[in-house]
C-alpha cells in the first residue's frame, strides 16, 4: 500500500510540474460539467466529486473548472450514461452495474458476488489487465471509465425478518442492484433498484421488505434499522467501485497536461474514498454495538450461502456462453482472484487468524 501511495504522490507531482511548465503558454479556462447520482453533499460519494473537482482546479492552476450537478438538479440519477455519452454533461460519478441494461458487459466492473475485496479489485484493474477490458466494453459508447473510489465490503442488507432458509427468499422484494439482483431473482426474490434519496420512504411504505445500501458508513444515518432490525453480513458486494465516466471526445479535446491532471485527480480522489469509508464503518460500527443495541446482526444461513453461490456460477455460466467479451472479462476475473486469493489467504487472513481479536 505504502508503494501505490509513493507512486500516485510521484505522479501527482510530475502532473503539477507539467502543469506549471505550460501556464505560461496557455491560460485557458477548460470547463467541465459532471452529473453525480447522489443527492447534493452526500456524504463520502458526494465528498468524493468535490475533493477530485478542487484537485484537478489546484493542480491545473485554475485551468481546469468542474462544475457539479447532483441528481436534484438533472434530475435523472440513473440517467448519467446516457447525459455524458450525448455530451450533455463532460462527466458523470455513479456506478457501472447501474447500466447493465445499456450494455450488460457494465457491470463487471463496479464489483461481483462473491468476488474480490478491494486491494484484490485495485491491482486487477491496475495490474491485472482491468482498466483494458474496461475499456473494450466502453469504447463503443464514446466513453472513458475510470474507477471512481471504493466502499470496500458492503453489508448484506437489512430485513423485517429473519432469513432462516431459502423459502424465506422466495417472493422477497429487495432493493438489490447489479449481478447480486440477478442471482437472487434466481432463487424467488424480486429485485429491484431505486435511487438512494427514496430508499427509506420505500422500505417505510413496504414498496420493498428489505434492501441493501452500503454498510456502517453511510447506513445508520439513513435510518434503515427502523423499520428492518436484522442487519446481514455481506456476500454480494465485496468490493463496491463507483465510477468517474468521462466523454471521450471532450477528453480528448484538453491539452495533454490537463488530461494527465483529471486522471491523477480521478485516482486520488477514488483512493481517498476507500480510506474515508473504511474510517467511517469503523467509527459507525462501535455506534452500533454501544448505541443501537435494537440492531440484530446476522449472517446468512449455509443452505442459502450455498444456494447463492451455486446460483452466481450458473449465471456467470450462461453469460460466458452467449458473448466473448462477456467471457473474456468473467475469465480475467476468476483466473485473477484464484492468483491473488492465495495471497491475500496467507497475508490478511493468516495474520487475522492468528492476531486475534482485541
Amino acid at each position: 500500500m505504502l508503494k501505490k501511495f509513493l507512486g500516485l504522490a510521484l505522479t501527482t507531482t510530475l502532473a503539477l510540474g507539467l502543469a506549471a511548465g505550460v501556464q505560461a503558454a496557455d491560460k485557458k479556462v477548460y470547463k467541465l460539467r459532471l452529473a453525480e447520482t447522489w443527492p447534493p453533499n452526500f456524504p463520502i460519494f458526494g465528498d468524493t466529486t468535490k475533493r477530485f473537482a478542487k484537485l484537478a482546479e489546484e493542480m491545473s492552476g485554475g485551468r481546469l473548472k468542474i462544475t457539479i450537478d447532483s441528481k436534484n438538479k438533472h434530475k435523472a440519477p440513473f440517467g448519467i450514461f446516457d447525459m455524458v455519452k450525448s455530451g450533455q454533461y463532460d462527466m458523470g460519478h455513479s456506478a457501472s452495474y447501474y447500466w447493465k441494461g445499456k450494455d450488460p458487459n457494465t457491470l463487471y466492473f463496479t464489483t461481483m458476488p462473491f468476488g474480490m475485496t478491494a486491494p484484490e479489485q485495485y491491482a486487477w484493474f491496475y495490474y491485472g489487465g482491468g482498466m483494458e477490458l474496461m475499456k473494450k466494453v466502453y469504447d463503443k459508447h464514446g466513453l472513458l471509465s475510470f474507477p471512481g473510489g471504493n466502499t470496500g465490503n458492503q453489508m448484506g442488507g437489512w430485513f423485517r425478518k429473519e432469513i432462516n432458509s431459502l423459502d424465506d427468499l422466495k417472493g422477497l422484494k429487495m432493493r438489490i442492484p447489479g449481478f447480486a439482483g440477478e442471482v437472487l431473482a434466481k432463487l424467488g426474490a424480486k429485485p429491484t433498484n431505486i435511487p438512494a434519496g427514496e430508499l427509506y420512504t420505500a422500505l417505510e411504505r413496504n414498496t420493498i421488505d428489505a434492501l441493501e445500501w452500503v454498510g456502517p458508513s453511510l447506513d445508520l444515518r439513513m435510518g434503515f434499522h427502523k423499520i428492518a432490525p436484522y442487519y446481514y453480513t455481506g456476500w454480494h458486494e465485496p468490493a463496491t467501485e463507483l465510477q468517474f465516466l468521462v466523454n471521450k471526445r471532450k477528453f480528448e479535446k484538453l491539452p495533454k497536461d490537463l488530461q494527465a491532471i483529471l486522471v491523477t485527480a480521478m485516482k486520488a480522489a477514488a483512493y481517498n474514498m476507500y480510506a474515508q469509508s473504511y474510517h467511517e464503518s469503523g467509527v459507525n460500527w462501535e455506534k452500533i454495538k454501544t448505541e443501537y443495541p435494537n440492531i440484530k446482526i446476522r449472517t446468512f444461513p449455509k443452505e442459502v450461502m450455498d444456494a447463492l453461490r451455486k446460483a452466481n456460477g450458473e449465471l456467470l455460466a450462461e453469460r460466458a456462453a452467449k458473448d466473448p467479451l462477456a467471457k473474456e472479462i468473467i475469465e480475467s476475473q476468476k483466473a485473477y482472484l484464484k492468483k491473488v486469493r492465495a495471497w491475500t489467504t496467507i497475508s490478511d487472513q493468516a495474520y487475522l487468524n492468528s492476531a486475534g481479536a482485541e
